[in-house]
């Protein structure tokens, strides 16, 4: 037999150990390969989505690697460990050093090249239904399947150097084991750890303290926590797991009534090894977790905004024009008739809306006539007003102001006018875009309209007074394709920093809502396909940990087995030991998670007024589908291999 097919052998020989950590890395490989011919796609070269999946894929494909590179440098160590009594044998019996590090080295290149070479095949057999889901995102006529050497070569290229990486850093952990340490192999102490007691209280003292922090933040400091909450959790966590836990196993340990059972005691005390062994594994594994729901929750929760589009933006078309705007008329001819030749039935509203200032607040007020209002909620389907002279009534400027306003009740005079009213209530429905027109904004009826004649103090009438035209468009999805002249003015404007300089403001709901779906369509895509590689490596760590310990604990099984216990007693016994390990970290994680959606929550109410409150609660109640699932499969086949021993 050849040194290779040594190796080889040995490959098979422990696959058992070998399978999770090679279905990560195909899975790995799979995504990464995918990105990459999505990357490399004749037709996404041009245009603002071309360049944005192309970033986008870019930084998922540079997160993959780099996780990758960790979840396998990890998890190499792991096996190793779990080999160290072979390792050991072999150089009791004269193996050199230089060889045993050939043979790891050939062991991780054979996996790394069947893993990419699956990975591949399994990629590129996917990739046509990726670019479907990705084209309907993206709202492309086409996006064909194409072979190109380019993706091969990164994906090749990429993997390969990693395997490279890893296999030459591995052999470190053999190479400085002496023969004695090897040979006792992995897990061979029960030695109590020592703890810190301050330590212990301060990790709950941290976790306290940031879910706190998080719960009761302010649109004012929110960003500023969302730089020091998570070191702050992250430390949290560390301590919890390497010192809190062994806290509170002490304190279970010294009270008798709970610890001396008989499944009890033979389940805590080996579970709390395993939890004192692996505290290290546990707080990546919850770090790892945490990213993961954290990445699907902020991306779901974009999802939530474009659910809410169209509540948001109740009109399919609007422009406002200065009085002296000498190109008013042309702009909204041209948007009619593009309405028309792309069939569309549409309303339009034009308002005369005058500026006043308000003797209550001293702030300047947007007056809009009873007449304009009745016919833009004709239109939209929305109950009339109906106000006596000298009456009032608000505008919603956004949805918390339907309930801010709903009982306010205001006397003022417009001052410039000296035409005094009596604002009462909000009008019951969103007529308008979140502060498209500003935050006072009153209607009152037609009568006082007309007694507003006179401008804002020190402003001329021109600049007291502009025109603003709502279409309502019932179809409104469809109007992607209307005003793209006058949307690009206004991009060109964004970006020179100069549309005070415009004499005209136009906006396009339909066209940015296609835009802001595909965009967070794809975003949602990608994260949900990272988070997928985070969480099968987040379990895998649990895995390996696991079955690197298996033969030890066959052997403490089987010493139980003859002092006559029970399959259904070494059951009770295996779930005890298994639920911490599998649902300690993920709890941590979930309650990370879940007080970060809180401030989450705090952002998007200030930034659209969106609740993201079922889609976290999807989230997290999938991802806890996920783990139970997984928690079934891994016991089942845990017990499987103790009951064989």
């Amino acid at each position: 037999m050849t040194f290779r097919q040594f190796a080889y052998r040995n490959v098979i020989r422990n696959r058992r150990i070998y399978a999770a950590f090679f279905m990560a890395s195909m899975f790995s490989v799979m995504v990464f390969f995918m990105y990459s011919m999505l990357l490399f796609h004749p037709q996404m070269d041009e245009g603002f989505f071309g360049d944005f999946a192309a970033t986008g894929m870019i930084v998922a494909e540079i997160i993959l690697y780099i996780f990758t590179l960790f979840f396998l440098f990890y998890s190499m160590s792991a096996f190793l460990q779990a080999r160290s009594k072979e390792f050991g044998l072999l150089l009791l019996l004269g193996m050199e050093k230089k060889q045993l590090n050939r043979l790891v080295f050939l062991e991780t290149m054979l996996i790394g090249a069947f893993s990419v070479a699956t990975g591949i095949l399994f990629g590129y057999a996917f990739s046509k239904f990726f670019f479907m889901i990705v084209r309907e995102m993206l709202q492309l006529q086409s996006l064909p399947l194409y072979l190109s050497i380019k993706p091969f070569t990164l994906t090749i290229g990429a993997f390969l150097s990693l395997f490279v990486i890893i296999a030459m850093t591995s052999v470190v952990f053999i190479r400085e084991q002496r023969i004695i340490e090897l040979m006792r192999g992995y897990l061979t102490s029960d030695d109590r750890q020592s703890y810190s007691t301050f330590k212990a209280i301060l990790g709950i003292v941290l976790l306290v303290v940031a879910y706190a922090a998080a719960t009761f933040t302010s649109t004012r400091v929110v960003f500023t926590l969302s730089i020091f909450l998570p070191p702050i959790a992250a430390l949290g966590t560390y301590f919890f797991f390497t010192h809190t836990v062994l806290f509170f196993h002490h304190q279970v340990q010294k009270r008798k009534s709970l610890y001396w059972n008989r499944y009890r005691l033979i389940a805590v005390s080996e579970g709390a090894v395993k939890l004192r062994e692996n505290a290290r594994m546990y707080f990546i594994v919850t770090i790892v977790s945490t990213v993961a729901f954290l990445s699907v929750g902020t991306l779901t929760s974009l999802s939530s905004y474009t659910g809410q589009y169209r509540d948001l933006n109740p009109l399919g078309l609007i422009y406002s024009s200065e009085l002296d705007n000498p190109l008013e008329r042309q702009h909204i001819r041209m948007l009619t008739n593009e309405l028309e030749n792309e069939g569309l039935s549409y309303s339009m509203v034009p308002f005369l809306i005058k500026k006043q200032t308000s003797s209550y607040t001293q702030f300047e007020v947007e007056i809009l006539r009873e007449a304009d209002v009745n016919s833009l909620a004709v239109a939209q389907g929305h109950p009339l007003i109906n106000l006596e002279s000298g009456e009032a009534m608000f505008i919603p400027y956004s949805e918390n102001a339907l309930t801010i306003l709903e009982n306010s009740s205001i006397q003022t005079v417009l001052e410039e006018s000296n035409v005094p009213i009596s604002v009462r209530g909000v009008y019951p429905r969103m007529l308008f875009p979140s502060m498209i027109l500003g935050a006072n904004v009153v209607v009152v009826s037609d009568q006082d309209y007309a007694l507003i004649d006179e401008p804002l103090q020190g402003q001329s009438m021109n600049d007291s007074m502009f025109n603003f035209y709502a279409f309502h468009i019932p179809e409104w999805e469809r109007t992607k394709s209307i005003g793209l002249n006058l949307d690009s003015q206004m991009t060109e404007s964004i970006y020179q920093n100069q549309l005070n300089d415009l004499p005209f403001f136009f906006e396009n709901p339909g066209l940015n809502y296609s835009i802001i779906r595909a965009t967070f369509s794809l975003l949602l895509f990608t994260g949900l396909m990272v988070a997928a590689v985070l969480l099968l490596a987040a379990g895998s760590f649990i895995y390996f940990k696991l079955y690197t310990g298996l033969e030890r604990d066959k052997k403490q099984f089987a010493v139980l087995k003859r002092m006559g216990l029970t399959d259904q007693e070494m059951i009770n016994i295996v779930n005890r030991q298994l639920i911490p390990q599998f649902f300690l970290p993920w709890g941590i994680a979930m309650l990370h998670s879940a007080f970060s959606f809180l401030s989450l929550q705090v952002i998007w109410s200030d930034l659209a007024d969106v609740s993201i409150l079922f889609e976290m609660t999807l989230v997290l109640v999938a991802f806890t589908f996920i783990q139970v699932v997984y928690y079934f499969l891994i016991r089942w086949r845990y017990i499987a291999h103790v009951k064989a021993s």
